[in-house]
């Protein structure tokens, strides 16, 4: 039992996210306090989400840079359409909304890749650019500052609260039960129902899983739909946080997404990953940006720790990559 939970991926960065943690603590007490392990959580909800649609991706060989492209759009066309129709007290037909446009945005993505056989990064990185170029042309770049009531209220919902001796009340945002509930999903999807199996199927040979019976181009479709549908309830769960929807958002974070995703055990070549790997590295990168507040050091520090966390996770994803093809052979 204590050696495969030795060679498993996630022990280590379960284990660096523990090592960290303490240290971090130990020079600033607050990063163990309540209210700061919340809003740990709450960070990471976002990110977790938009996370979980890359790593289905990159089991499947392919990689999508547009997603926060997607959400943005998602997010304010939901906001525009929602407060235009006056359809501001349903939290359910908020996340429908924004979740089909992201859907219809995925698979726009997924027919170019699908029917012309169009390398994915190149798809995406032009897709990402066409739909933030439509917004800010024909919706508008100003911040949306008037939510639906639905939304603002859904923000002030927690699972449980606590008053501090000081007055300040803290407690869990009732959104972390949403990362919780599609992480469960996607891990059950991918565990145990055939088209999720043909995921890594594909990623590991494509010809192969289609000479299996695997239909590639449907599991393809389906693949960037989910990551629109996951893109879109991302979207608009970070509107409600902000308490405002901001055409300029998200804008950059596609990078850090990917990776947490890598460093989390998933490959760049497909055919592997797992959604408990995938969780923990975005808690892991939560809790180093988080630390470099509260040590006072500039923000602009955290993009050389993502820029070292991608070198080293490609890294030890290439190395683990050359162990596996050296005890195959």
């Amino acid at each position: 039992m204590m050696k495969r939970l030795f060679r498993r991926h996630e022990f280590y960065i379960a284990l660096v996210t523990i090592c960290l943690s303490l240290v971090i603590g130990s020079l600033n007490p607050a990063f163990f306090s309540l209210s700061n392990l919340f809003d740990l959580l709450k960070s990471s909800v976002v990110m977790g989400i938009f996370a979980l649609g890359v790593l289905v991706v990159l089991i499947s060989g392919d990689i999508d840079i547009s997603f926060t492209a997607i959400a943005a759009c998602s997010m304010y066309l939901a906001n525009k359409i929602l407060l235009a129709n006056h359809l501001t007290e349903s939290l359910a037909l908020a996340f429908c909304v924004s979740g089909a446009i992201g859907l219809v945005l995925g698979l726009f993505n997924a027919f170019f890749i699908s029917t012309y056989k169009l390398p994915a990064l190149i798809v995406t990185l032009g897709t990402a650019s066409i739909f933030r170029g439509f917004m800010l042309a024909f919706i508008g770049t100003a911040v949306i500052n008037t939510l639906p009531g639905s939304l603002i209220e859904f923000s002030k919902q927690m699972l449980f609260r606590r008053t501090l001796p000081s007055g300040e009340i803290i407690g869990l945002s009732l959104s972390f039960t949403i990362l919780l509930i599609l992480a469960a999903l996607t891990w059950a999807f991918l565990r145990y129902t055939l088209p999720g199996r043909g995921i890594y199927a594909i990623g590991g040979d494509a010809a192969a899983a289609e000479r299996a019976g695997f239909n590639v181009r449907r599991i393809r479709f389906f693949i960037y739909g989910f990551v629109g549908v996951l893109a879109g309830i991302g979207g608009i769960l970070h509107s409600s946080m902000m308490r405002n929807a901001n055409p300029f958002d998200l804008v950059g974070t596609e990078l850090t997404v990917i990776a947490a995703v890598v460093l989390g055990g998933a490959s760049l070549t497909g055919g592997r990953g797992s959604v408990a790997g995938t969780l923990l590295a975005i808690l892991l990168i939560v809790v180093i940006n988080n630390s470099l507040i509260l040590l006072n050091i500039p923000v602009y520090w955290q993009r050389v720790a993502v820029g070292a966390i991608i070198l080293i996770s490609t890294a030890v994803s290439a190395r683990r990559g050359e162990l596996s093809h050296a005890f195959r052979v």
